[in-house]
């Protein structure tokens, strides 16, 4: 049992004692590991642009970032290396279009230099390292080659939306794993199949999770030709 002044001393040493700790691991974290682990070599302009849109459209009122936010849509975080550029890109010029009766994200009407701002700062937070927090997304890692009938395809020759495709869909064990494989699918589906199917899928499939993807019908033809050869 303490004594009155025991006790006091205990209390006052162990009060001194852990508020000297708490200033050196904020000291050091500060000096030591915030430049380091957030890579603010890399915040560049269109990085502070992004984050300031970000806040001003309150978009943590209904997703997450590094944790933080209000857990109704998705976590952003690695919303960069899960999705890519250029998906991202293509979903905020209209969330709802590409998916139909599904999203209730707000159409903002971002210009193209905002959204690259946007991009870029999703970009930087995903390269930020938090220490293993969120895991890191299942894509696999992107494979140099993919097999058709007529031999090896160099990644090169995959369309120029490929990443709009990848974002879900896996080949050859590289990309997403939303959506479902799409190694042979020129064996399971014509080229016709394959044009309707991109070009609006729930008129195909009423209720699918496939988004309406705005290509050019260049673009759609591009990815008709390659989708075709994958046997």
């Amino acid at each position: 049992m303490l004594s009155k002044n025991q006790a006091r001393t205990f209390f006052v040493v162990g009060t001194v004692f852990f508020t000297g700790v708490f200033f050196y691991l904020s000291y050091d974290t500060v000096v030591n590991h915030v430049d380091k682990q957030t890579n603010s070599q890399n915040m560049s302009a269109e990085v502070v642009r992004g984050k300031r849109l970000f806040d001003e459209n309150n978009c943590m009122g209904c997703h997450t970032i590094m944790g933080e936010g209000a857990y109704y849509a998705p976590e952003l975080t690695k919303v960069y290396e899960r999705r890519g550029p250029d998906w991202i890109d293509v979903f905020m010029d209209d969330p709802e279009a590409m998916f139909p009766g599904e999203r209730k994200m707000v159409k903002y009407n971002f210009t193209k230099e905002e959204k690259a701002d946007l991009i870029a700062f999703f970009k930087w937070v995903g390269e930020i390292d938090l220490n293993g927090f969120p895991p890191e997304p299942d894509k696999g890692a992107f494979a140099s080659t993919v097999i058709t009938t007529t031999g090896s395809a160099a990644v090169e020759e995959k369309p120029s939306k490929w990443s709009l495709c990848s974002a879900c869909h896996s080949l050859g064990g590289s990309g997403g794993n939303v959506g479902p494989a799409l190694d042979g699918v020129g064996n399971k589906f014509d080229a016709d199949y394959l044009r309707k199917w991109i070009s609006d899928p729930q008129s195909v499939k009423p209720g699918t999770a496939m988004p309406k993807l705005p290509l050019s019908d260049a673009e759609r033809e591009e990815m008709v030709e390659f989708l075709s050869k994958l046997k």
